[in-house]
Parts: C-alpha cells; sequence; structure tokens
C-alpha cells in the first residue's frame, strides 16, 4: 500500500520539512549522537536531525521511500544510513542513543505493544524515545492518519507503555498542519519524549 502511494506521488507526498514536533523542540538534538528513525518515509525528519549533527540511521518498507530520502540527504549533503527494510527485518538489538516515530499509526492495537516493545528496547539506557502522531480526535477531523481512532494515541497510553521512563514531554494539542499533499489541514496532535531508565 504505502510503495503504491508514494510511487504515484508526484515529489515528496509528506514534503521535504521535517515535523514541526522537531523545530520547535531543538533540546530534542543530541549532536553526535546517534538515531534510529523507524518507519521514515522519505526521509524529511532523519535529514533533519543529521543536519543537526547526529549519526542518522532510518528505514521504510517501501522503496521509493528509501529513494526519496537517500536523494534528500544528498541534497543536503549529510550523512544517512537507510535502508529499505521491514519492521520485522529490522535487528532490534542494535542500539541507538534516540529512537524516534512520527506518525507510525499503521500499527493496530494488538500489535502496537511490540512495536512499542521493539522501539523500547533499541533505546540505550540513558537514551531518548520520541513518539509524534494523532489522538484519536483527529479522525473526526479526517486530514491524515487511518480511520480507526483505535490506532491513535493517548497521554494515558503512553505513560503506561514506557513504565519507569522519565518523561520529558507529553502534550496533546490542535493546529493546521501543511506536510506535502499528505497531511494538509487542522489535525489533533500529541508528542512524547522519554529517557529510558538507566537501571
Amino acid at each position: 500500500m504505502w510503495e503504491d502511494r508514494y510511487r504515484s506521488s508526484d515529489g515528496y507526498l509528506f514534503g521535504e520539512a521535517p515535523a514541526r514536533v522537531l523545530t520547535e523542540n531543538p533540546w530534542l538534538v543530541m549532536p553526535g549522537a546517534s538515531l534510529l528513525s523507524v518507519a521514515d518515509g522519505e526521509g524529511r525528519n532523519a535529514v533533519h536531525m543529521a543536519r543537526r549533527g547526529m549519526r542518522a540511521a532510518a528505514f521504510d518498507l517501501a522503496p521509493t521511500a528509501v529513494a526519496r530520502a537517500r536523494a534528500l540527504a544528498a541534497k543536503e549533503n549529510v550523512s544517512l544510513d537507510t535502508r529499505v527494510c521491514s519492521w520485522d527485518d529490522w535487528d532490534w538489538s542494535r542500539p541507538f542513543d534516540m529512537v524516534m516515530g512520527v506518525f507510525i499509526q499503521f500499527a493496530t492495537p494488538d500489535w502496537r505493544p511490540r512495536q512499542f516493545d521493539d522501539m523500547a528496547r533499541a533505546v540505550r539506557p540513558g537514551g531518548r524515545l520520541l513518539l509524534h502522531g494523532y489522538t484519536p480526535e483527529q479522525v473526526a477531523l479526517g486530514t491524515g492518519g487511518p480511520p480507526d481512532p483505535a490506532q491513535m494515541y493517548t497521554e494515558e497510553m503512553l505513560r503506561a507503555a514506557f513504565p519507569g521512563w522519565t518523561i520529558e514531554r507529553l502534550a496533546t494539542y490542535e493546529r493546521e498542519v501543511q506536510e506535502g499533499r499528505g497531511h494538509v489541514g487542522r489535525s489533533a496532535l500529541i508528542d512524547f519524549v522519554a529517557r529510558k531508565p538507566v537501571a
């Protein structure tokens, strides 16, 4: 499905600019630290963090999206280790200082715990996890994301999914979004940033 969406898009489906959660929270950048951006699509978010000095890796299932991510990294003159890879084929034992998931709400409720567990496992002790996506209110707005509210995030869900982690940011809000042709209009958003316990 995603390969078809990217391939049928004339240019970057979600634009070349990063999600605003990254530009509005510059403290997320850890220069010199390693970053994994999961299901990264066309690379806009991983490339942004690489431009700011992080050693960025990424993967996505869609070959067209990964090709665009590589082209965007070359255009911005940054190094990006990005691969065509399914979720199951990624090596989740490989540790990173930061793991980032932006609009990755393709996971159904029964599969989401495993998705979160994989991401948590890939964060080094003391490292950071970032999730940015939609709340259930997004379904009524109809400006992006899946049509099932059960696939959206709530503050309570995210707190419960990462017990013992130090929450650095947890915010729900609505705003106008303009990210290519893929995300356009009023959107119900949530940010979750947390540090993994050291011990």
